[in-house]
């Protein structure tokens, strides 16, 4: 941690910082960057593709996108998400991407320090967040170029470390790499804190502008823990939805050999537990992350069961929005799903699925009790049985873990289903004024889009700055 930023964690630092940024992966530190001066404009000599957006882009030359109006610009704007911030902000630095066009973007950045917001972005990992925890040989899901932040490609970033993108999409290991280095290219290293656990975000005193607290602990390199406590006018939640893995809810799940992440499958492979001799690994779950799982699994020639509760060919799978050119792996997965299930053997030796399979049951003695589609029961025997199933985000740390900031109160908390309620211009909690989420949190579930949501934060605290009395 930098002198300057030590500084904020001492017990007699009272002093409120405009902004407390929690979470540092690619939202948190795309907003970092916006935040530390950096400041998008359109290229004087840029035309953009779709013709309305340049219209409205030739109406306001030389004035900064964070200070214009983002809902004027991005209406009208389509494509493949619902926040129009993040297709406005996706449309100036991928112009024509999802055309399979590659023109460059329409932005040029100017570094402007006397635009820049004094902030702290606290991480429990080093920056680029989740990502430091998924396999490193995994190949991300999004082409390798829309997971680039602001001024630096990946591809670029991929050449100059001599390393290449396969089919267009880069490991998952590289791009933590990437998100890391950009931090450290961009010269934002000294807003970040990691080892940070918050454990609390309270809030309270005069409105409209009440000032929220922000307290936890700091990791020490002899893993101890030293408490800090923080007072911030602003709070961003950048923290995604990794936390906390979704569970069955049934007996048994608790049982040692029972786990919810990936990496219990690479360890027990290390250790020996599970081989190709071993009784079945049981796979739980018809999404990207049991895919990895089945595909790791299988390049050790680890016998699988894989359950699923829909039908192979439910439009709602993952598998079937994918184009088959680009995920050629997941495809090979779906084929396995469909030809290999247990009423009907295929050639694929050592993979068994069970579509429209319920979990009832985990016995000490490693049996797995299914309910079939026809109300039967099936028994199978297993070493490791992992639970992918999705998962949700911990804000454990929020008063009632958040709940009341969500679309739907009365419904769990869900990236998918029930995000936390936002305006959609400013990423402003609609019901705590200067509480902020972005990313999954706010419903951006893919890095390319997550860089709107941070967009319309840096926009709405720059304006603040600027209401604020001397």
């Amino acid at each position: 941690m930098s002198s300057s930023r030590r500084g904020h964690f001492s017990a007699s630092s009272s002093e409120p910082l405009p902004v407390i940024i929690i979470g540092n992966g690619p939202s948190g530190i795309c907003l970092s960057y916006l935040l530390s001066g950096h400041t998008p404009y359109v290229r004087p000599d840029a035309v953009h593709p779709h013709p309305l957006l340049q219209r409205k882009l030739a109406e306001a030359p030389g004035v900064s996108i964070l200070d214009q109006d983002l809902d004027y610009l991005s209406e009208g704007l389509e494509g493949r998400c619902q926040s129009p911030v993040a297709l406005l902000f996706d449309a100036l630095l991928r112009p024509d991407t999802d055309f399979g066009g590659n023109v460059d973007s329409v932005l040029t950045w100017k570094h402007q320090k006397e635009r820049a917001i004094p902030h702290v972005v606290l991480g429990r990992n080093l920056p680029g967040g989740a990502w430091h925890s998924i396999e490193g040989s995994m190949v991300t899901l999004s082409q390798g170029q829309w997971m680039g932040l602001p001024d630096l490609q990946v591809k670029d970033w991929m050449q100059r470390k001599r390393r290449g993108l396969r089919n267009s999409r880069a490991t998952a290991g590289d791009i933590a790499h990437y998100y890391r280095d950009y931090v450290t290219k961009k010269g934002l290293s000294h807003n970040f804190v990691s080892g940070a656990v918050v454990t609390a975000v309270e809030w309270g005193g005069p409105e409209p502008s009440p000032l929220f607290q922000v307290s936890g602990f700091l990791t020490t390199k002899d893993q101890g823990q030293q408490p800090f406590s923080l007072w911030a006018r602003n709070v961003v939640l950048a923290t995604g939805t990794f936390d906390s893995p979704a569970r069955l809810g049934i007996p048994g799940e608790a049982l040692p050999f029972v786990h919810h992440e990936l990496s219990a499958l690479e360890a027990a492979t290390r250790m020996g537990a599970v081989s190709p001799a071993s009784d079945p690994v049981l796979i739980v779950g018809a999404g990207l992350s049991a895919a990895d799982a089945v595909l790791y699994a299988r390049h050790y020639n680890i016998p699988v069961i894989h359950a699923f509760r829909r039908p192979v060919d439910d439009p709602g799978l993952v598998f079937n929005q994918l184009p088959k050119m680009l995920y050629p792996e997941y495809h090979k997965v779906q084929q396995m799903m469909r030809e290999q299930s247990v009423l009907s053997p295929g050639p694929y030796q050592g993979y068994r699925s069970l579509p429209e399979h319920q979990p009832l049951l985990f016995k000490e003695d490693g049996q797995a009790v299914f309910r079939d589609p026809q109300g039967g029961q099936q028994v199978f025997g297993v070493s490791l049985v992992l639970v992918l199933i999705g998962s949700h985000p911990d804000l454990s740390f929020l008063p009632g873990a958040g709940a009341d900031l969500a679309v739907d109160p009365e419904q769990p908390l869900s990236a998918k289903r029930n995000p936390i309620d936002v305006d959609p211009f400013t990423y402003q909690s609609t019901h705590q004024e200067g509480l902020y989420a972005v990313g999954p949190l706010a419903g951006d579930n893919f890095v390319r889009f997550v860089q709107g949501g941070a967009l319309a934060v840096a926009s709405s605290l720059l304006r603040k700055e600027i209401r604020k009395p001397p």
